[in-house]
C-alpha cells in the first residue's frame, strides 16, 4: 500500500514470455509485409454468370476412370402421360428457333392472376433446362449428395420421377453445376454434361446405350464453367463438337455410339458455351458452330458429310454463350457477353464451293446483343434482352430490324428489366422470364413493348435456363426448382 491508500502490484514478465512476444510480433510483421507486398490483388465487382469464381482444374476434376451410366433406378408406379403427343425435343424446341408451333390458346396475365403451378421439382443448383417428349420431362441434373450426373425422366402430368441414370463425376460449384438441354426422340435421348460426359439412353426404359468422355477420349479442354453446349438429334445422328486435338465437330449413331463421321479441328479451336445449329444454305444442310477460335459450317448430308464447308476466325471471343442465328438472305448473326458484342455473317456458293465473310462487326453498345440467351428471329426481326453493359437499353427486351441490327426498333423499358433470363414466342405473343422469376406476356409487334400482363413464378434466383413449352405446360427453373406452369387459357 502507498502513501495515498492504495495497492501498488508491480509488473513482472519472465524472459521466457518476452522471447515469446518478440517472436510473435515478428511473425506478425512478416505476415503484414507479405500482404501488402506479395499478395495477388482481388477485384470487388458485380455477380454475374461464370465470374465468381476461380477456373478449375479440368484434369483434376475428370477422371479417367468415369463409368458412364453405371447409376440406374426406376420406379415401376409412376406412368408418363399418355394424352400428350407434342414435343419439345431439345434446345430451343422443334424446329431450333424457340417458337412452338402448337394452336393451344395461352393466358397472358392480363387478369393480374398467377397461373397455377402444376408440379415443383428440387434439382441441384445449375441451369440445366428440360427437354420434353411423349408424356416424359428429361433433365439432366447433378445430384450433389450423390457427386454425379443424373439424367432424370418425370411424368409431365405429376412431375413424379420414374427413372434415372447417371455416373459418379466430381463437379465443383461454379455459379452452378449443371448447363445444358438433352435431345430425344422416340428411341434415344442424349446428354453432355459439365465436364463434357456424353451419353445415349433408351428414351422409354432408361437403359444405358452408350457413353463417350470427351475430354479423356478427344482431348475437349472442359470450358471455364463447364460446358453449357446441348447436343442435337438429327435423325438417328447425334452431333456433338468436342473441339477436342484433331477433331471439331462429330457424328454419333444415336443407338449404338459408333462415331460416323468426324470434321477436322484444323486451327486448334476450343469448346465454346454454345451449340451446333443446322441451317439450309443453297439446298445443303449444314451444322453451324461457333467455337472459341471461329465459326464453322460442317456437311450434315451428301458424300461429303463431316467435311468443312467454310469457317472464319473473324469473330473470336473467349467466352461465347448464344448460339448461332440463320438469318434470311443466306446471313449467320452471332453474339456473345463480356463485351463481346455482335457479328453478321453472308454464306456464299460459287462454283461449287462454300466460303463465309463478315459483314458488320458491332460493339456492344452499337447493336443487339445478348450475353446469355440465344436471340429470337421472327418475321424477318431479331429480338433478344441486352446485356448489363449495353449502356441505357441495358436488362431490356430489345426489337431491330435484321436488315439493321444497330438500329433498335423499341425496348421494353425501365419497367420491365429482364437480366439473363430466357425467352420464347408461343401463342403469337412473346414470353419472357426475368432471372428473377417473374414471366411476363408481350403481343408480338415490330413498333413497340406491347405488354399484356406478368406473374411471379419462382421466389428464387438465376433463373436462367432456357423454356420448354407442350400442349400449354410451360417448363421453367431458377437455380434450384423446376416448375411445371399452366398457361392453358
Amino acid at each position: 500500500m502507498n502513501a495515498n491508500g492504495k495497492n501498488h502490484h508491480r509488473q513482472e514478465i519472465s524472459i521466457p514470455l518476452l522471447i515469446s512476444f518478440t517472436i510473435g510480433g515478428l511473425l506478425w510483421a512478416a505476415v503484414l509485409f507479405w500482404w501488402f507486398a506479395y499478395r495477388p490483388p482481388f477485384t470487388i465487382g458485380e455477380r454475374v454468370p461464370g465470374m465468381d469464381g476461380e477456373p478449375f482444374d479440368a484434369a483434376a476434376s475428370s477422371a479417367p476412370s468415369t463409368d458412364i451410366g453405371a447409376i440406374f433406378a426406376s420406379s415401376d408406379d409412376v406412368l408418363p402421360s399418355t394424352s400428350i403427343k407434342t414435343s419439345w425435343p431439345a434446345f430451343r424446341g422443334i424446329n431450333v428457333d424457340n417458337i412452338s408451333t402448337e394452336r393451344t390458346p395461352l393466358r397472358d396475365f392480363s387478369d393480374g392472376k398467377k397461373p397455377d403451378i402444376v408440379w415443383t421439382i428440387e434439382l441441384g443448383e445449375g441451369h440445366a433446362a428440360p427437354a420434353v417428349h411423349n408424356g416424359r420431362v428429361y433433365v439432366l441434373d447433378y445430384d450433389e449428395k450423390a457427386e454425379a450426373d443424373m439424367l432424370r425422366c418425370f411424368s409431365l402430368d405429376s412431375g413424379e420421377e420414374i427413372w434415372r441414370r447417371g455416373y459418379n463425376v466430381k463437379v465443383r460449384r461454379n455459379h452452378g453445376m449443371s448447363r445444358t438441354v438433352p435431345a430425344v426422340n422416340d428411341s434415344v435421348v442424349v446428354t453432355v454434361g459439365p465436364l463434357c460426359h456424353a451419353m445415349g439412353a433408351h428414351a422409354v426404359t432408361g437403359e444405358l446405350l452408350w457413353g463417350i468422355d470427351m475430354a479423356n477420349e478427344y482431348g475437349t479442354e472442359v470450358p471455364l464453367w463447364y460446358t453449357g453446349q446441348c447436343p442435337i438429334i438429327d435423325d438417328t445422328v447425334a452431333v456433338l463438337a468436342p473441339a477436342g486435338t484433331k477433331t471439331l465437330l462429330m457424328g454419333v449413331h444415336t443407338m449404338t455410339g459408333e462415331v460416323l463421321w468426324e470434321a477436322p479441328n484444323r486451327h486448334g479451336w476450343r469448346m465454346s458455351h454454345s451449340s451446333v445449329i443446322p441451317m439450309t444454305f443453297f439446298g445443303r444442310r449444314v451444322y453451324v458452330y461457333c467455337a472459341v477460335g471461329g465459326i464453322a459450317g460442317v456437311a450434315a448430308d451428301g458424300e461429303d458429310r463431316g467435311s468443312i464447308l467454310f469457317e472464319s476466325n473473324e469473330f473470336n471471343q473467349s467466352v461465347v454463350a448464344p448460339s448461332p442465328v440463320q438469318i434470311s438472305g443466306n446471313r449467320i448473326f452471332m453474339t456473345a457477353g463480356y463485351g463481346a458484342g455482335s457479328a453478321m455473317f453472308q454464306v456464299s456458293h460459287n462454283d461449287g464451293k462454300f466460303s463465309i465473310a463478315m459483314t458488320g462487326r458491332y460493339t456492344v453498345r452499337e447493336a443487339l446483343a445478348s450475353e446469355q440467351q440465344t436471340p429470337l428471329y421472327h418475321g424477318g426481326h431479331l429480338y433478344a434482352v441486352m446485356p448489363k453493359d449495353a449502356g441505357a437499353p441495358r436488362d431490356q427486351f430489345v426489337c431491330v430490324d435484321s436488315r439493321d441490327v444497330s438500329a433498335i426498333k423499341w425496348t421494353s423499358g425501365q419497367d420491365n428489366l429482364f437480366g439473363l433470363g430466357p425467352f420464347i414466342i408461343a401463342d403469337n405473343k412473346f414470353f419472357v422470364l426475368s432471372d428473377d422469376g417473374v414471366l411476363t406476356a408481350a403481343t408480338i409487334s415490330t413498333q413497340r413493348f406491347a405488354k399484356l400482363g406478368s406473374a411471379k413464378i419462382s421466389d428464387g434466383v438465376d433463373a436462367w435456363g432456357p423454356m420448354a413449352l407442350v400442349s400449354g405446360r410451360l417448363l421453367l427453373r431458377d437455380s434450384r426448382r423446376m416448375f411445371c406452369v399452366d398457361l392453358r387459357r
